[in-house]
């Protein structure tokens, strides 16, 4: 039977993991442009954390969070071509709302899975795995033979970036911030593990170099390592920041890169997947690694909808290493 009304995790202001309510709402219709996706599985990102806390704000509230999913077209807007009722597809990024049992979607923004791939694996990956993609093969210049430096490396991009680095014969430093999570890190390819925890995670990447240090460090920590991380870099290495974890990186005086002639750049996941072509040659290139076994996406965690308070609270601890979704 049709469905009337959706189900979906609201927030009405900012605050703890509590904030978050299952609410129902009216099942949305899809305008001129835009898809009716009923979700089958939905990313968890760190991202989501800092809108539910006002870190980044959100539209309007109520707001329904969530920035990644995966499901079946049930309806077509207007306007649309290419897409047919019943295609498994994924997206990520804005707008959001992807906590939510369906959800309207911009049609020229959504993948079609392919087969072989699962529902959940497209959930869990599509979001981290373009930008790892992004991160490995756009940003930089990064050549095999390489050393990098990965903060968060325990973490669901970090373990897939070093699978796909480790494949390309890059070399990853991964930094933990539990030993606990170690392991996890180097499963997945890292060639040494430090815990940044417990010392100078930069003299330790540049004792592992024999003194030169990395060619990039990728930084989403943000206060807590951003001035480590420009001294763990080589003449001419780049510091590619892309969040803050634990708040705002400090301000920075340009003369600090004058020694070591650094860069530092801050790039964002939309500005490489802005037009069609970007977005569909970065989901072919995931879809080829998942499907030759070059990165695991499976999924370790799996959520209910009704669970999305227990998923906030693992998420903010930092507890949880690897992907989550929610299953719907």
């Amino acid at each position: 039977m049709p469905h009337a009304t959706e189900r979906a995790a609201r927030i009405h202001a900012y605050g703890p993991p509590e904030t978050l309510r299952i609410e129902s709402i009216d099942k949305p219709a899809p305008g001129p442009g835009e898809v009716l996706i009923r979700h089958t599985a939905i990313g968890l990102n760190f991202v989501e954390v800092y809108f539910r806390r006002g870190t980044f704000p959100v539209p309007a509230f109520p707001a329904v969070l969530g920035n990644e999913g995966a499901g079946v077209v049930e309806a077509l807007g207007a306007e649309v071509d290419g897409l047919a009722l019943g295609d498994r597809v994924v997206y990520a990024d804005g707008p959001l709302g992807a906590y939510a049992t369906a959800r309207t979607y911009p049609a020229d923004r959504v993948v079609r899975i392919p087969d072989g791939i699962s529902d959940q694996q497209a959930a869990a990956s599509f979001l981290r795995g373009v930008t790892a993609r992004m991160l490995l093969k756009e940003v930089m210049p990064l050549q095999a033979g390489d050393t990098v430096l990965f903060h968060a490396a325990a973490g669901g991009l970090g373990l897939l970036f070093a699978q796909w680095a480790t494949a390309l014969d890059i070399r990853v430093i991964g930094t933990v911030s539990d030993g606990a999570k170690a392991d996890a890190a180097r499963r997945a390819g890292c060639a040494e593990v430090i815990d940044r925890t417990r010392g100078d995670f930069a003299a330790e990447a540049r004792a592992l170099t024999d003194g030169e240090g990395v060619a990039a460090v990728f930084d989403a920590v943000g206060r807590d390592t951003f001035r480590a991380s420009l001294d763990a870099l080589r003449p001419r290495g780049t510091l590619v920041a892309f969040g803050k974890a634990s708040g705002d990186p400090p301000p920075l005086d340009p003369f600090l890169l004058a020694p070591k002639s650094l860069h530092v750049t801050w790039p964002i996941r939309p500005t490489y997947t802005e037009g069609r072509e970007a977005l569909e040659r970065g989901a072919a290139d995931l879809f080829d690694v998942i499907a030759r076994g070059v990165v695991d996406v499976k999924p370790r965690y799996v959520y209910a909808l009704d669970e999305i308070v227990d998923a906030h609270r693992d998420m903010e601890s930092r507890k949880r290493v690897g992907a989550a979704v929610l299953e719907v």
